[in-house]
């Protein structure tokens, strides 16, 4: 089996994981619990071999792990060159809450429970639900979380102490 052979099938490999990941959630990327990081270990371990098959020698791993590299920043520039495909593949944000209501259709889409929702907001800070102006699932999996105490905010321009508010969201 020849390095072109390695190369080709490492980024094979790495195109279904995106399109897996795509598919599954962008929650999990985030939210790794112990089954989670299970499941990527066994993962990594199940592809190696259609990566690299029988060629464990360190120049095939150096093909396999040079391949990754070079698609990962390949596909990066094209996402960056053109947004509406890096939204295709990485989603858009999706408003979890607004204005201190859950918005259930968008946590049905996330696959996401209501305890990991309030277990979310506890960890930013804030004990209720309705105390958050705005919970956003961001594209990367991670929540940002907005409560009402955050609504004012100074904002420094060069030379002078102007203080105004935080733009927000258009609501849902």
């Amino acid at each position: 089996m020849g390095y072109f052979y390695i190369a080709l099938s490492s980024i094979a490999v790495y195109l279904f994981i995106i399109i897996a990941i795509r598919l599954f959630g962008k929650k999990e990327i985030s939210q790794l619990s112990v089954i989670d990081l299970v499941f990527i270990l066994l993962i990594s371990n199940a592809v190696q071999n259609a990566m690299v098959g029988s060629d464990s020698t360190l120049a095939g791993g150096l093909v396999a792990a040079g391949s990754l590299f070079v698609i990962n920043y390949l596909f990066k520039l094209v996402l960056y060159k053109i947004p509406r495909l890096g939204r295709l593949i990485q989603g858009d944000p999706m408003i979890l809450i607004y204005k201190g209501k859950i918005i259930h259709k968008n946590m049905a889409k996330a696959k996401f429970t209501l305890d990991e929702l309030k277990e979310t907001v506890r960890e930013h800070g804030i004990a209720l639900v309705e105390d958050v102006d705005l919970a956003i699932l961001e594209t990367d999996g991670n929540i940002s979380i907005i409560s009402n105490d955050f609504k004012q905010k100074t904002l420094k321009k060069r030379g002078s102490r102007k203080t105004g508010t935080v733009s927000s969201y258009k609501s849902p």
